[in-house]
């Protein structure tokens, strides 16, 4: 048995008209291969070239390691030099990832080789974040905190792609107070006796490769793991719903500090309990 997912439409190339009207506006989301041929950094984005112009940035590292009440909010677990980290990559299969890394701050020559598209959303032109990952790394499944409509251009390799959307919360044995499922579950082998909800999950998957953009709609969860070492750029613009821009306001201004507060009163009690309680929300 496996998770019931439909293929995510994919398209070669689409105009604004057709992606406001046909996933933007019904928050339907979808795979346009053919949109940044022009762009610079289609041919030039690989891992190499990262490692010659951000050979010596020091970045922040994240693996699969289950959620520590000690752990500050996105604080990475390792440090390295981006030129050993692709060399990393390329030598053998590594949990270490890059999560979020501000391309604009940390490497301002790469913005001459892409351009803001023109989707009919206003992007914020200030957080273009970079993904990195070896080989079978992966993302829990999660949702950003601000759901966003997010744009994710990816680049060298191959990504599987597994994405719920708010409606599915019932069925993911959703983390309380946090934006992950549980971590124990294996989407890309989920193990339905231990986890019997998630067969009445309904959601979409797909694979993407160099140089394809998938949209994510607002607030949508998603689970990334690389079949091969590779990276990709997220833009994002801002929730439009209503009711999708107030639970971005919540979770930044409330929900993430009732969270902060909690792990220093409880310590692991805390996180403890709020595993225990995906169970029984579920």
């Amino acid at each position: 048995m496996s998770l019931n997912l439909q293929h995510i439409p994919r398209v070669k190339h689409i105009t604004k008209a057709d992606f406001l009207e046909h996933y933007f506006k019904p928050q339907k989301p979808v795979v346009i291969e053919r949109f940044i041929d022009d762009w610079p950094a289609y041919s030039k984005w690989n891992l190499d070239y990262m490692k010659t112009v951000a050979g010596d940035k020091t970045v922040p590292l994240y693996d699969d390691r289950p959620v520590d009440y000690k752990d500050g909010f996105n604080q990475p677990h390792a440090k390295m030099k981006m030129r050993d980290y692709v060399d990393l990559l390329k030598s053998e299969p590594t949990k270490f990832r890059i999560f979020l890394w501000n391309i604009l701050k940390e490497v301002p020559q790469l913005q001459k080789d892409y351009t803001f598209p023109d989707f009919g959303l206003r992007l914020m032109k200030g957080l273009p974040m970079l993904f990195f990952g070896g080989k079978d790394s992966y993302t829990f499944m999660h949702y950003d905190i601000d759901l966003a409509n997010i744009f994710h251009f990816h680049f060298d390799g191959k990504k599987e792609i597994i994405l719920f959307d708010q409606n599915q919360n019932k069925h993911l044995y959703k983390v309380p107070y946090a934006l992950i499922t549980r971590e124990d579950i294996d989407f890309s082998n989920p193990d339905f006796n231990k986890w019997p909800n998630l067969k009445h999950a309904k959601g979409w998957k797909t694979e993407l490769n160099h140089g394809e953009v998938l949209y994510m709609p607002e607030g949508y969860w998603h689970y990334m793991k690389y079949i091969t070492p590779g990276f990709s750029m997220s833009l994002r613009a801002i929730a439009r719903h209503p009711k999708n821009l107030s639970k971005a306001v919540y979770n930044v201004f409330i929900m993430r500090n009732i969270d902060n507060v909690m792990r220093r009163l409880k310590g692991q009690k805390w996180i403890d309990w709020k595993n225990k309680k995906a169970l029984t929300n579920n």
